[in-house]
């Protein structure tokens, strides 16, 4: 009995001391998530904070940024809301919202297990009543917390919430409070912002727009990035119909809008730079600082340079929309303008359109940050990955017709933009005179890789998988970004420096202590200095541009600069980035929404307002010349080869080298030969000497075949196609019936490991000099028969095989007689 009694008494201390542990635990569990919680009463009890304020280099308030409670905020009933906002929302957001408690208990026990596990806890996931208790419950502070503490308080008060409100109550405060990007709070700032009209009046793809903004305003910002936000636009679109609120052809239909942007005026200087200074505060600060502590932030932005360069750009494209009596409208109506000191990278002024508020150009779209394809603006970025090779501005290369073969087997035939070739040409004036099809060639040689991996060291972000990418990358077929082209040009001006745009040079909190400055330390070497100085030179060589732009072009300053236009070929985008060694100039010109131009090329488009930009910016500032770095030779070459002169050389320059490399071979390209005055043709032994004259020979090689052909020989110059029997020989040469211009002699190339064997095909190609009385064409491969064709093109695909393989063709005259082609030899590597 005794012993009974004695296990009851233990078993009552044990019962005891465990609802003592258990009381202890509640109560501390308690004083833990519950005992400071706020009542859900005071949801609209925040209190106004000071303002942010964003000022210009000088001190001048380009914006003030306040808090929405206290600011610029419009609250609308949910009655005024589109059904389609709220539908999206929901659909988005928290698909089981009129269902659940407020809070979404796998999302909980989810949380605790990733604590457990030492994990942080991120907020996706939580339902829009959760969001709302931790946007208008927490305290600023533990709102950026991303701990399992933070989140069961924040399930606790939306569960409270729930218990307060009804549904509609809080997807009312939540579609209120809701923040969307570009300083606007709640669904009816946010249509004023993007739309310029009030939320009531948004159809159902405005709305799905709106809704998929959110959980990452700045990532899908419509006005710097229109793709994104219509990639997410899209998705919205799927999970409302995925939800049964709208049908699958209703989202197909909505997703194809085309949507204009617009804003609604407030008071704010240079609006577009100002957006984009924003999205970097909050990334880096969070929202809670900006709007409950107050900053000072001091920006690069020069905003009297800013507007003046605004106003010079309404200025052109006024003049460019009232043509002169019987000529076409131009059709464009956007330009925008960057402008950035090549050494720190302070950007001076950013233009994102002439009229952020003019919805009719879709103003507030910052195009600034907006890929675009850039046209042969792209190009110094291709030499300069050459001139790291073998290539100098001396190199020579042939401007003739060429046929590439693409990663797909197709075959892809650049041309010039005045639709001319222009036979030999050194890279400084293929350069200058921005010749495509050089450039393509150029691009081949060194790899679309080489190309792509400098583009992404100079910091442009939006070249990224070179596998996307063919040889029309070098004439603009990849989109880029202004601000970033003209910051991978900084390096060119800097002497090959990396540089990152730099918009903010100090923040300060509201009683001046300094929380961040701005640190000017040099970039990272990317491009060597002497192949810097080697892009400059050519792009600030008004001799070089002339066969393009003529001499004096708008593209000349009262002081040196060097500057590149482009201009895609559908006349959507028009392109002019130039610097000096103090400042960079970006401009673009063209519309927001992709209609293209009419006759508006990059030296009647952007570079008026280029030259204009520079010329104001720069006014008072003492005229710095290009600093020439060390190890650099001048030498005199032959201006047509680029090897050192012979006593024929018509045409002479001096040319950059670097020491140690300069060119050692005579030209062979200039020789002098004798002439049958009677035919034109080359004098043969049986040529009476009454008839010869003697004439400076061109000896081309036979890609330049099909232009000589073309060309007509001057008095003191005869064209002369080099055959791999007598390309080193002075004497005159057996004029050739017919010669192979593609593949060229003693070519090297490489089978691609990704690309199906059967697309991997090159061009071989014939052409005629005699062609009177031919009736028939032949060409061959290994002495293995191709193809018989009877009229140009004389060409057929061929494919490519591991290998030494030798090509040539046969010419059939009428009379039965056969004329053979010299051989050309290759290489197939595996």
């Amino acid at each position: 009995m005794s012993s009974q009694c004695g296990l009851s008494a233990r078993i009552g201390i044990l019962l005891a001391a465990a609802i003592a542990v258990l009381a202890i635990a509640v109560v501390a569990l308690y004083a833990w998530l519950v005992v400071d919680l706020p009542a859900t009463e005071d949801w609209a009890a925040g209190a106004v904070a000071p303002s942010t304020i964003i000022y210009d280099r000088h001190g001048r308030v380009l914006y003030e940024i306040m808090d929405p409670q206290a600011g610029r905020h419009q609250p609308v009933p949910l009655a005024d809301i589109p059904i389609y906002q709220r539908q999206a929302t929901i659909a988005t957001e928290d698909a089981s919202f009129y269902r659940n408690p407020g809070v979404d208990p796998r999302a909980i026990v989810r949380a605790i297990w990733i604590n457990l596990r030492g994990g942080e806890v991120l907020s996706g996931g939580s339902t829009i009543t959760q969001q709302l208790a931790r946007n208008l419950l927490l305290s600023p502070q533990e709102r950026g917390q991303r701990t399992l503490t933070r989140k069961l308080r924040e399930s606790i008060l939306a569960y409270r919430l729930a218990r307060s409100f009804d549904k509609d109550r809080i997807l009312e405060l939540y579609l209120n409070q809701t923040y969307y990007g570009n300083l606007a709070h709640g669904v009816e700032a946010a249509a004023q912002i993007y739309y310029g009209k009030s939320v009531r009046h948004l159809d159902l793809a405005e709305c799905a727009l709106l809704a998929g903004l959110p959980q990452a305003p700045a990532t899908y910002d419509p006005l710097t990035d229109p793709q994104a936000a219509s990639n997410r636009q899209r998705i919205v679109l799927n999970l409302m119909a995925k939800n049964g609120y709208i049908h699958e052809q209703e989202a197909i239909a909505a997703a194809e809008e085309k949507l204009a942007f617009a804003a609604t005026p407030f008071p704010i200087r240079a609006p577009h730079f100002v957006m984009y200074v924003w999205e970097i505060l909050r990334r880096q600060y969070g929202e809670e600082v900006l709007y409950r502590q107050g900053l000072r932030v001091h920006t690069t932005l020069d905003v009297d340079l800013q507007e003046r360069a605004r106003d010079v750009a309404r200025y052109h494209l006024q003049q460019l929309s009232a043509p002169r009596s019987g000529e076409p409208s131009h059709n464009v109506s956007d330009a925008a303008v960057v402008a950035l000191d090549p050494n720190s990278g302070e950007m001076w002024v950013m233009l994102g359109s002439p009229d952020y508020f003019n919805p009719a150009i879709d103003g507030a779209v910052n195009v600034a940050l907006m890929p675009r394809q850039p046209g042969s603006a792209i190009k110094p970025l291709t030499y300069a990955a050459a001139f790291h090779r073998d290539h100098t501005p001396a190199t020579m290369l042939l401007d003739v017709r060429t046929t590439f073969v693409t990663r797909e087997g197709q075959a892809y035939v650049p041309i010039n933009y005045d639709r001319q070739f222009h036979g030999p040409v050194l890279l400084r004036q293929a350069l200058g005179s921005s010749l495509n099809v050089i450039a393509v060639q150029v691009l081949q040689r060194i790899g679309v890789e080489e190309l792509v991996s400098l583009a992404q060291e100079l910091g442009m972000t939006t070249l990224r998988d070179p596998q996307r990418y063919g040889l029309a990358l070098t004439l603009g077929g990849g989109e880029v970004r202004l601000l970033e082209l003209a910051a991978a040009f900084a390096a060119f001006a800097n002497g090959g420096l990396a540089v990152e745009p730099q918009p903010i040079l100090r923040v300060e909190t509201s009683h001046g202590k300094v929380l961040w400055t701005a640190e000017h330390t040099p970039g990272e070497r990317v491009i060597d200095e002497r192949v810097a100085f080697w892009i400059t030179d050519i792009l600030s060589d008004d001799s070089a541009r002339i066969p393009a732009f003529g001499e004096g072009s708008v593209l000349a300053l009262t002081r040196p600069a060097a500057a590149k236009t482009g201009t895609t070929t559908d006349w959507r985008d028009n392109w002019t980035v130039g610097y000096t060694p103090d400042l960079v100039v970006g401009v673009w010109v063209g519309n927001a929404d992709n209609s293209p131009m009419v006759n508006i090329s990059g030296i009647s488009g952007a570079a008026p307002i280029w030259h204009n930009v520079m010329e104001e910016a720069l006014k008072g500032r003492p005229v710095r010349t290009f600093v020439q770095p060390s190890g650099m030779v001048q030498v005199e070459i032959c201006a047509d080869s680029g090897m050192l002169p012979n006593p024929y050389c018509p045409h002479r320059r001096q040319e950059w080298f670097i020491a140690g490399h300069e060119p050692e071979s005579i030209c062979s390209m200039h020789r002098l030969v004798r002439v049958d005055r009677r035919s034109g043709e080359l004098a043969t032994a049986d040529t009476p000497s009454q008839y010869i004259a003697e004439k400076v020979g061109v000896f081309l090689p036979p890609d330049a075949s099909e232009w000589v052909h073309e060309q007509t020989s001057s008095s003191d110059v005869h064209f002369v196609i080099a055959t791999p029997g007598n390309a080193g020989s002075a004497a005159p040469v057996t004029q050739q019936h017919i010669v192979l211009t593609h593949p060229e002699h003693n070519t090297t190339y490489r089978l691609a490991p990704n690309v199906p064997s059967e697309n991997q095909r090159i061009e071989v190609q014939a052409l005629l000099l005699l062609p009177d009385d031919i009736i028939q064409v032949r060409l061959y491969a290994d002495e293995q028969f191709l193809e018989a064709l009877d009229q140009p093109p004389y060409s057929v695909l061929w494919q490519l095989m591991p290998g030494e393989h030798t090509f040539h063709a046969e010419a059939m005259a009428r009379s039965g007689q056969i004329w053979s082609s010299p051989e050309v030899h290759i290489t197939v590597l595996e």
